[in-house]
């Protein structure tokens, strides 16, 4: 933990905290743990890997990521093969490497890393477009990197370049396919059945996506976007029980990216890089201030997006912990000049990382395009469903940010048969009235009936996002446009009461449990 304060207290993703401790602990380091064991280094990688690009697509919103979703598929694969391309033939022409380490390396540090983009602009957020193509791009260009790694490390001749992209275009097609099916079966099931304990809807939900990546490895897919689609549709489909749903999928990728950068530090050895610095140096030029600005530039020339934004992308395109993994699959393969290739790569990850991760956040504010940090926080909404009486309680947290502090209850307009039964502050509970003013920090319980909860959500943010005059302002439904009435509280108070009776009848234990 301490490590994660430092990483946000100095701009500097935390891969590189935890990439230091490994290498303190092993050859060269304070306890000379020695450890070259590449296979095993890649079998744990790609799990945790899994398990990041998994919490990754249950944090994207579909709503932001889907303007920037053609933008985040080109840049993906068209982007992708000028990338390898420039930086190929500045490792082959610049370096000396031949020409399959060259395309090797041009191919494993290709893809991006959102991780570590968005741990270093916690405190500069950018507008939704920029952020959507950024992870989308993420997630999406795993696929087709790995299928290039994996061919550019065969034993033997390098398939041709249509091969490959017909390899490449097949992949993603099946692994599309199966995250997709795999993500909206499991979502309507997990809102159909009702699981015995409320903590077991966090573990369903990574098990899901875990399966989504299982099918598309079995079916020559790409597991890699097949887990990011799943999880996607996974995360924006009202599960019950989401916010506790989030917080362990962000919990399991940071023990997942915390044992996957120790072991690379682990398993690199110090004394090994002095020689292979300064080709690094030089690859990590060619791919940095050429490659990836030609990658943005020529992918985004299609999308009218402002010159700030493209060079802000072309500058943002960190390399994380994927490069480095990607790294050991031509060592496993006993490919020659192996060890220099990972070698190389792993300088660079590190040299530039220090480079490009303090500088985004100044970068984006001279270019203007940072959002103004002090905009209302988004509502952390949790429902559970009461399916025998046809209703939602909603667990509404009023963030510090929020327009809704200071608001009076009966300010609210919530659509008839929605309406906000208690309220908890400080830690005590209380059943507010309609002149009950809201504070920051209040948590408030909202029974709404099924028909409106869409509705009653829809206006919750919108006070959130707009105050008082949400209305007024253009936000917010015509649905909730009705006042909240006295008959409205005593029917939600009597749902409250026939709630209570339930909670003791088999089968609401999951209602309970939220209560």
């Amino acid at each position: 933990m301490a490590a994660v304060r430092v990483s946000s207290r100095s701009g500097l993703p935390s891969l590189l905290l935890y990439l230091g401790i490994g290498i303190a602990l092993g050859q060269d380091g304070f306890f000379d743990v020695k450890f070259d064991n590449a296979e095993l280094t890649q079998v744990i990688g790609y799990a945790a890997l899994v398990v990041i690009l998994a919490e990754g697509g249950l944090g994207t919103k579909w709503k932001e990521i889907k303007p920037a979703l053609p933008a985040a598929v080109v840049l993906s694969l068209v982007g992708v093969g000028v990338s390898v391309g420039v930086t190929a033939a500045g490792a082959h022409y610049l370096v000396g490497l031949e020409w399959r380490q060259a395309l090797i390396i041009g191919a494993v540090v290709s893809s991006t890393d959102a991780a570590a983009v968005f741990s270093v602009l916690r405190k500069v957020p950018l507008p939704a477009r920029i952020t959507g193509v950024l992870e989308a791009e993420s997630g999406f260009n795993d696929a087709p990197v790995v299928i290039l790694v994996v061919a550019f490390s065969t034993v033997g001749p390098v398939d041709s370049w249509y091969v490959l992209v017909g390899e490449i275009a097949l992949e993603l097609a099946i692994g599309a396919t199966l995250g997709i099916a795999v993500g909206w079966l499991g979502s309507y099931g997990l809102r159909h059945v009702a699981l015995p304990a409320s903590g077991l809807y966090p573990i369903a939900v990574m098990a899901i996506a875990v399966s989504a990546y299982a099918a598309g490895a079995m079916l020559h897919g790409s597991g890699f976007l097949a887990v990011y689609l799943a999880a996607m549709i996974l995360g924006n489909a009202k599960l019950p029980h989401w916010p506790a749903t989030r917080g362990f999928a962000d919990g399991l990728g940071w023990l997942a990216q915390i044992g996957m950068f120790v072991l690379l530090g682990l398993l690199v050895t110090p004394h090994d890089l002095v020689d292979d610095f300064w080709p690094a140096v030089v690859v990590g030029l060619v791919l940095t201030v050429v490659a990836r600005p030609l990658e943005v530039f020529i992918s985004l020339a299609p999308f009218r997006l402002p010159w700030q934004e493209k060079a802000l992308m072309s500058w943002a395109g960190l390399r994380g912990a994927v490069p480095i993994i990607l790294a050991t699959i031509p060592m496993v393969s006993g490919i020659e000049g192996s060890t220099r290739v990972f070698n190389i790569v792993f300088v660079l990850v590190v040299v530039y990382t220090l480079i490009q991760g303090p500088t985004l956040p100044w970068l984006a504010k001279a270019l203007k395009i940072a959002d103004d940090p002090s905009e209302a926080a988004d509502l952390g909404i949790e429902s559970a469903p009461l399916e025998r009486l046809r209703g939602h309680l909603l667990s509404v947290v009023i963030p510090a940010k929020s327009k809704m502090h200071g608001v009076e209850v009966g300010e609210l307009r919530l659509p008839a048969g929605a309406a906000v039964t208690l309220v908890v502050r400080d830690g005590t509970s209380f059943v507010p009235g309609p002149t009950t003013v809201l504070r920051r920090g209040d948590e408030l319980l909202v029974v709404t009936t099924d028909p409106v909860r869409d509705a009653t959500e829809a206006r919750l943010h919108a006070i959130g996002e707009g105050g008082k005059l949400a209305g007024w302002l253009g936000t917010g439904t015509n649905a909730a446009d009705e006042s909240l009435t006295g008959p409205h509280v005593a029917n939600a108070l009597k749902a409250v009461k026939k709630l209570g009776r339930a909670d003791d009848r088999p089968g609401a234990r999951n209602t309970k449990a939220h209560r």
